[in-house]
């Protein structure tokens, strides 16, 4: 099966940090389950585990292909859709959808389409696929124009465009900078190219400007070698972290350093070679195909898309601190992104039925509602 159309479609780490671990997945595990084949041993740790997950809820459904997901300050949740081009509100805890409307210019196609969020300050931003490129806009949101949204606004413009690998997830890191994963469309070369903004994570100001401190002059560009970059997060020290889809070997998760090659197309997950980035942690595609990911009580969660399951990676600093473990597998079918609630009690996870790789049930899509076990 191609791998370029069958799922939604290293790092090198400080002297401090121990040998990379080497994660391999068997056969599905049943939910909660940890991974059943790993080939290496983590550190030991003395720190308290992170707990477990289960569903607390579902708060709504009959989404359709939805993508990027926000909190408003109120506590309500903004997401879109990637086919249908529109934002909806959802109110929590409630479950009732608000139409905001299509956002135009936004030409949906393949992987393409409505994809990541971001909230600050009275602007929604949104990556988006127009005819031409990838881009991300900005709307004003709330005050003067109420519950619609304003006119897009360019804020980054000339990201390459594809029928697959349009990367899409963008996030406010802790610095204040907008952060940017995109795909290679399928142009392996472009990874590796530091004039494109293909198959990268850029780093740019709330207005699209080059963040201060880029290791590129004039550049957004922060981190390149990317395949398919779906996922970002920071962890309580503020380091950013990517999931990233391979192609028929490794899916990953990475450490993101500035300026350092993360070594698509060149390798495909642990390859030891000087002058790139391996992997914290690596599965087998079957498993993964990983999307959106967040940090919380010393792990990341990640959402697998092909895996359709959870992922928990504990973490101590910039090592794996146990072995990764599964939930839902196959339970609710695919997944594409997981948010930290506003309490910190536990995540929000939408499902991806309907994004045509998935077999939709009725109801399907919805948000689910997870609670942290132990």
């Amino acid at each position: 099966m191609r791998r370029g159309l069958d799922r939604g479609s290293a790092v090198l780490l400080t002297a401090a940090v121990a040998l990379p671990l080497l994660l391999v997945t068997g056969c599905s595990a049943p939910a909660g389950s940890p991974a059943t084949t790993p080939t290496a041993h983590p550190p030991a740790t003395t720190a308290s585990p992170p707990p477990a997950v289960a569903v607390a809820a579902t708060l709504t459904k009959d989404l359709k292909s939805p993508w990027g997901l926000v909190e408003l300050p109120d506590g309500d949740l903004l997401v879109s859709s990637r086919d249908a081009r529109t934002v909806t509100r959802v109110s929590v805890p409630g479950g009732h959808h608000t139409s905001l409307g299509e956002v135009p210019g936004v030409t949906p196609g393949g992987e393409g389409g409505l994809l990541g969020l971001a909230y600050r300050d009275g602007q929604l931003y949104a990556y988006l696929t127009s005819a031409t490129d990838n881009r991300i806009v900005r709307m004003r949101y709330g005050g003067a124009v109420g519950d619609r949204l304003g006119a897009p606004e360019p804020v980054l413009t000339g990201i390459p465009k594809g029928f697959i690998h349009n990367g899409g997830r963008i996030a406010f890191g802790p610095d204040g900078m907008l952060y940017a994963g995109t795909g290679e469309t399928g142009n392996d070369g472009l990874a590796q190219a530091r004039h494109s903004l293909g198959g990268k994570i850029l780093r740019m100001t709330p207005e699209g400007r080059p963040a201060p401190g880029n290791p590129f002059p004039a550049s957004v560009v922060y981190s390149y070698g990317h395949r398919n970059v779906e996922g970002l997060a920071w962890d309580e020290a503020g380091r950013l972290w990517a999931s990233e889809f391979g192609k028929d070997t490794w899916d990953e998760l990475n450490l993101i350093l500035p300026g350092r090659n993360y070594g698509w197309p060149l390798v495909e997950g642990k390859a030891g070679r000087a002058g790139l980035v391996d992997p914290v942690a690596q599965w087998h595609p079957a498993q993964a195909s990983p999307s959106g990911i967040a940090y919380a009580r010393g792990a990341i969660w990640m959402a697998a898309l092909r895996g359709r399951r959870l992922w928990r990676i504990p973490l101590t600093g910039t090592e794996l601190s146990g072995q990764p473990r599964a939930f839902f597998s196959r339970q609710y079918g695919r997944l594409r992104t997981v948010l930290v609630t506003a309490d910190g009690r536990g995540l929000w996870l939408t499902t991806s039925q309907t994004d045509t790789r998935g077999t939709p049930r009725p109801g399907d899509d919805r948000i689910l509602r997870l609670e942290f076990t132990r």
